[in-house]
């Protein structure tokens, strides 16, 4: 392993594990903490494709998918009032969305670094956020996979409330899912401006060495 690539690595799995600790205190009636920590992930890969290019990348993904099934076999073994912290679909869920989601922003960052600056970042972080959501939420939670663990059915998730409070009945999964894209979206938005940064001070400190 390169030495170089330590600290992206570092900074990925002190993400996922972050993560996989925040998700458990809810930040209003839609969100837990662990929204706004996850999504930095995507700055992670991203800034190690920019610097060391897609193999790297992947090297770092394959870390974080490691820590993540780490954190979900801990969850699996620790009970609270309702069953287990981390229930077999929320873990397979977690896993499949992250591995999926963070490899596809890797091909997608790969095809666009050529063009403009932002595009990369910001077309591969959008693009990977909305599958991470999609899979992680529809595995987990969704009614029509019930028989991956019939003894532990989320139908809490599943009862038809208003969208966000405001809108028509749906699921609440899916209020939790477009909940957590809005906050994907906007963290997206917002990492340009430290992707910018760190890439020109690594370009210039290149061009000094």
């Amino acid at each position: 392993m390169d030495r170089t690539h330590i600290p992206g690595i570092l900074a990925m799995a002190a993400i996922v594990l972050a993560s996989n600790i925040l998700v458990q205190f809810l930040f209003g009636n839609w969100l837990t903490w662990g929204a706004f920590t996850y999504p930095l992930a995507f700055l992670v890969t991203d800034l190690m494709n920019r610097f060391y290019g897609p193999r790297a990348a992947r090297q770092v993904v394959v870390v974080g998918f490691i820590v993540g099934i780490f954190c979900s076999l801990v969850g699996t073994q620790i009970m609270g009032e309702f069953g287990p912290l981390v229930t077999f679909r929320v873990a397979l869920g977690s896993g499949l969305a992250f591995l999926t989601a963070q490899l596809i922003d890797v091909q997608i960052f790969d095809r666009l670094r050529g063009g403009k600056w932002w595009r990369a970042p910001l077309a591969s972080t959008l693009i990977g956020s909305a599958v991470d959501t999609a899979i992680f939420f529809t595995v987990a939670f969704s009614a029509m996979l019930n028989g991956l663990e019939p003894d532990n059915m989320p139908t809490w998730a599943q009862d038809a409330v208003p969208l966000l409070g405001m809108g028509g009945d749906t699921p609440l999964w899916v209020s939790l899912a477009v909940a957590d894209f809005g906050v994907k979206l906007s963290l997206a938005l917002i990492a340009l401006v430290p992707f910018r940064f760190i890439v020109r001070r690594y370009v210039r400190n290149a061009e000094v060495a």
